[in-house]
């Protein structure tokens, strides 16, 4: 057991990835007649530090909302315990404690005219009703998935490693969320489907995105900014099932099908549209696209028929001795080629991995996301 929770105390540190209250409020403009009456939830959030707990607690009567609840699990490196006059710094000597946070309403306590921090502070400091302890503050124990019983919707910056874990867990209560994850998920065979189903889909902003995390975080990709430490992370995007009129947006389609420009997939029944804007505007059968055209997925435009990491039920016609042939020209043969679809190419691409496969020479493509145009 005792290695069990140094093993989980590891991973949660690794996950300690705090969003900017800018990336929020560059996105949650975009839903603002969601929140209306509404209770949400912030279950992955330290509510002395967490910059979702601030941009709802300040703008609580600006959206209307109804509820908010916050909370942090155990043993999170960069718990407070005072909130601290710029909301978002760690302390050098953070307690161990699981807090939970529950605010219904947020009044001018200072008498200045305004709702800010000082009086999210003060709240926090004299509200004995507002602030609790919980016994682990985990999303996935008895007494935090009450509390997702009781939201209307759940915004937050989940741990990247129980990504599928926290993301099944909405879906089984059927909440409403907007959520930051790693583009990479939408591979995943629990995830995927509902993609793939219009019952998630990418929010407005996706990209590179700097997170704040603890001061001893061991990454090569972090630096220092007035005394606090980020990394940047490549691939970031938000996931959601709230409605916003981006999705809703026709692709334009400028370029014209050629088999010259648009090759057939060796063992894909599709081809190959590299960029999301080359699809071409005159075909109507199935493209391989690459995973960041879900960015611009419009429902009403296109379906989403497969990914090709999970595309079975098509022949495939690459058969025979494969051999992987490096940029050095050294041959390494191989028993299966790598999920994914293959090109033929003529020459042997200089400089990148290719195969062979019975005299023919195929280079492999990242994993495409199979969709079809709708009529």
């Amino acid at each position: 057991m005792a290695n069990k929770n140094l093993n989980a105390a590891k991973t949660a540190k690794k996950d300690e990835f705090y969003t900017q209250l800018t990336d929020i409020e560059r996105e949650l403009q975009h839903y603002w007649p969601h929140f209306r009456n509404m209770v949400v939830l912030c279950n992955c959030d330290d509510p002395y530090e967490s910059n979702f707990f601030k941009y709802f607690a300040l703008r609580f009567n600006q959206l209307g909302l109804k509820k908010l609840i916050c909370t942090c699990y155990n043993g999170s490196p960069v718990q407070g315990n005072e909130l601290l006059l710029d909301f978002g710094d760690f302390t050098s000597t953070p307690k161990k404690i699981a807090y939970k946070v529950e605010i219904t309403e947020v009044r001018d306590m200072n008498g200045d005219g305004a709702v800010d921090l000082s009086d999210v502070r003060y709240l926090l400091q004299n509200d004995k009703n507002v602030l609790s302890i919980l016994q682990t503050g985990d999303f996935r124990s008895t007494e935090c998935i009450e509390l997702l019983k009781q939201a209307d919707i759940v915004v937050t910056n989940p741990p990247f490693s129980l990504f599928r874990e926290y993301v099944g867990q909405l879906m089984e209560y059927g909440k409403k969320f907007l959520i930051i994850g790693n583009i990479n998920a939408v591979s995943y065979k629990e995830f995927f489907p509902l993609l793939q189903h219009n019952e998630i889909w990418f929010g407005i902003n996706s990209g590179s995105q700097q997170f704040q995390v603890p001061q001893d975080y061991d990454r090569n990709n972090t630096y220092m900014e007035h005394g606090k430490r980020f990394a940047k992370f490549g691939n970031i995007c938000w996931f959601t099932n709230l409605d916003h009129k981006r999705r809703h947006e026709e692709l334009v389609l400028v370029c014209k099908y050629s088999p010259k420009d648009y090759p057939t997939y060796d063992n894909y029944n599709a081809i190959e549209v590299g960029k999301t804007s080359d699809i071409p505007f005159d075909y109507d059968g199935i493209m391989g696209v690459p995973i960041t055209f879900l960015d611009k997925y419009n429902p009403d435009q296109f379906e989403i028929l497969g990914i090709t990491k999970t595309w079975y039920g098509m022949a495939c016609k690459v058969y025979g001795e494969q051999i992987q042939v490096d940029k050095n020209g050294r041959e390494t043969r191989v028993s299966k080629l790598n999920d994914g679809p293959v090109l033929e190419v003529l020459p042997p691409p200089i400089g990148k991995t290719y195969y062979k496969v019975d005299g023919r020479t195929y280079v492999q493509t990242y994993a495409r996301i199979l969709i079809r145009k709708k009529s």
